[in-house]
């Protein structure tokens, strides 16, 4: 955990800069002490919030159940892997890969793993033993995540459960180089700022961009994102039990969500905070977006995410939810 040491020494130098500060203005009150374990829980929570709710770690790294709505996870399977995504859930997918293990278990998870390695499986696509990582794993989000966030969210993987679950190897269709990213990645992470949550557009699209949206909710063609018709929706998800297709997100008022207000938006999550609003059994009317997961969201996120989504171009793209 070196880099989150040297993130919490900063975060102390600070608070160290301002107490003689104090002292040299003569103010009678004493900043709060600031404690290497307070910091380092700031930075675990923080990890905690994203790999949780916004940036899908656990959605897709744990056993979901999905005789409930929404799939939430299966308690005690948090970070195991193993989760199928495979060519019969998703066309696009080339074959078939699974989820890894992401708990600290040192011989089937990444226990072994120094921040670095994880750093860069995160945001290169490069896992320790130097083998591409199929994109599904959004590497290439993650690439331009503030370099604070992802410390977190090492930070608190590191703290879940080690689980002894060895994940079957990939089978993919194509040369995994042919899907890889590279070319459009960041060598470093170093310089990357979250935008300030006082502009609600830009604070929305970095969180869209940590939540992957586009993926799900972008359609394919040929195997590859139609990006002219970003967020319209239309990829079809087979599962054993229901098939499901993605909606249509953009602002167009007769097919997307342009006719939605924030409140609307905010509530299709939220529902879900409480135990009725997804332990049930919805049968074919089920759903594979994490909406368990998003509800621990905050109201000003979501509503961020929403004020961005007004701000993309509106496609009209009439989306049969449940199809046949």
């Amino acid at each position: 955990m070196r880099k989150i040491i040297a993130l919490v020494a900063i975060v102390l130098a600070i608070a160290s800069l301002t107490y003689f500060a104090a002292c040299n203005n003569n103010k009678k009150e004493e900043p709060k002490a600031s404690t290497n374990t307070d910091s380092i829980q700031k930075v675990i929570a923080r990890g905690d919030y994203l790999a949780n709710h916004v940036a899908g770690c656990m959605d897709c790294h744990s056993k979901r159940d999905f005789s409930k709505y929404s799939g939430p996870a299966v308690p005690g399977t948090e970070g195991q892997g193993g989760e199928a995504f495979s060519h019969d859930l998703l066309n696009a997918i080339p074959g078939v890969v699974y989820a890894s293990n992401i708990t600290p278990d040192p011989e089937t998870g990444i226990g072994s793993w120094s921040d670095d390695d994880i750093l860069k499986a995160l945001t290169q696509g490069i896992n320790k033993k130097g083998d591409t990582l199929f994109p599904i794993m959004p590497y290439a989000n993650f690439n331009h995540l503030a370099k604070s966030d992802l410390l977190g969210i090492i930070a608190y993987i590191r703290t879940l459960k080690p689980i002894k679950n060895k994940v079957p190897e990939r089978h993919l269709m194509i040369p995994v180089s042919l899907a890889y990213p590279g070319p459009a990645l960041q060598k470093s992470v170093d310089s990357n700022m979250a935008p300030p949550e006082s502009d609600p557009v830009k604070y929305g699209a970095y969180l869209v961009n940590a939540a992957d949206c586009g993926t799900c909710h972008t359609p394919f063609v040929k195997g590859a994102p139609d990006f002219s018709r970003m967020f319209s929706g239309g990829n079809k998800f087979t599962l054993p039990t229901f098939k499901v297709t993605s909606s249509n997100i953009s602002p167009d008022t007769t097919t997307g969500i342009g006719s939605w207000t924030a409140e609307r938006f905010i509530n299709k999550f939220s529902i879900a905070r409480d135990e009725k609003g997804y332990n049930y059994n919805p049968g074919k009317e089920n759903t594979i977006m994490p909406v368990r997961f998003y509800s621990g969201m905050t109201d000003n996120d979501l509503a961020a995410i929403y004020r961005y989504l007004r701000t993309v171009p509106p496609i009209k793209n009439k989306v049969e939810k449940y199809p046949k």
